[in-house]
């Protein structure tokens, strides 16, 4: 069975606070979801119909259990996510403060299991066979799921989409420099290139945005996807096609899982052969409206929701009310 999309990279328990404005040794209850960038791409793709997998690894915990559980639900394929013994399922917490203050807490020591990802155990012609095919930078950060990454993106070969999210994290990296020769490594195999200004300066040492996404184009991918925050998203392609988009309005709660809803509307949007415009304006409201909500993964959109989105022109209050889950079907494009 081929998949629209596989995702390979972090997963976890996020532990968000239910009350915003406060401090973290002053929060006194938390909510318990899904988490990890490349999961919640995988999410927010498969609520917007397409058939999607994971390749991951957790602890052999009941949180570990509690995340096969969750991808289930969330129609995510779970076959490739494994568990490590004696390394515990990483969790996240994280503060909000609205509408631009969210500090992240990483709890993955000793050693996340999703850096124990190994090259020999990958099912090589499912990621060949795959629509498209998501690294994360944060995957390049030790090893062995800097190989297993490497590896899986030579055999792919460009072969199809190929999207590396640049996914620059500084506390998984000793610095910049260390991550530079691995993004360039990644970036030669790949077709796509996403990330925001941070990002996109830690992969070619640019940071204005048009000569970032040239220099990307330079490095080898086909699509150069630069998020600039409060002034939108600026695509270029290698072809000559380039789109630059404002953000949706929208009243912020939680900005942090809308890159991830961005990402998998982009894979939608890829998948479906829209022009580039279009594509950026769909995944700039998928992410607006993850925004709008506290969680990430059970905040991703639906199509229908999405579609409200963009013929309001911002992100409404019904629009921002949490979704009922969906399965994906596999004939809603």
């Amino acid at each position: 069975m081929a998949y629209d999309l596989i995702t390979m990279g972090r997963i976890g328990v996020d532990l968000y606070p239910l009350q915003t404005g406060v401090p973290l040794p002053q929060v006194s209850s938390f909510g318990k979801f899904l988490g990890g960038s490349a999961t919640n791409v995988a999410v927010a793709a498969a609520r917007l119909g397409r058939r999607t997998a994971v390749i991951t690894r957790t602890g052999d915990d009941p949180f570990g259990t509690y995340l096969h559980e969750a991808l289930r639900d969330f129609g995510v394929d779970d076959r490739w996510v494994t568990p490590v013994p004696g390394l515990p399922t990483p969790v996240t917490f994280c503060e909000v403060f609205p509408p631009d203050d969210f500090p992240l807490y990483f709890y993955r020591q000793p050693k996340a299991p999703d850096l124990e990802i190994d090259a020999h155990e990958l099912d090589l012609d499912a990621i060949g066979e795959t629509g498209i095919f998501w690294v994360t930078g944060t995957g390049l950060s030790e090893e062995p799921s800097r190989t297993a990454t490497l590896a899986a993106l030579a055999h792919r070969a460009k072969s199809g989409t190929t999207v590396f999210d640049l996914d620059w994290r500084p506390m998984f990296w000793s610095d910049p420099d260390a991550a530079r020769p691995f993004y360039a490594e990644a970036l030669r195999h790949t077709t796509v290139a996403v990330g925001n200004l941070d990002e996109v300066e830690v992969a070619t040492g640019v940071r204005e945005p048009h000569a970032a996404a040239r220099a990307l184009l330079d490095a080898g991918v086909e699509l150069a996807v630069v998020k600039q925050g409060p002034k939108g998203v600026l695509a270029v392609s290698a072809s000559g096609e380039s789109a630059e988009v404002p953000p949706l309005p929208v009243t912020v709660l939680n900005g942090l899982g809308a890159g991830d809803a961005f990402g998998g509307s982009l894979c939608h949007g890829l998948l479906a052969g829209w022009d580039l415009e279009r594509i950026m304006r769909h995944a700039n409201a998928a992410g607006a409206i993850v925004a709008s909500r506290l969680e990430c993964s059970s905040a991703m959109p639906t199509p229908q929701e999405v579609a409200q989105a963009l013929a309001a022109g911002a992100v409404t209050a019904s629009t921002a009310a949490a979704p009922t889950p969906v399965r994906p079907t596999g004939d809603d494009r």
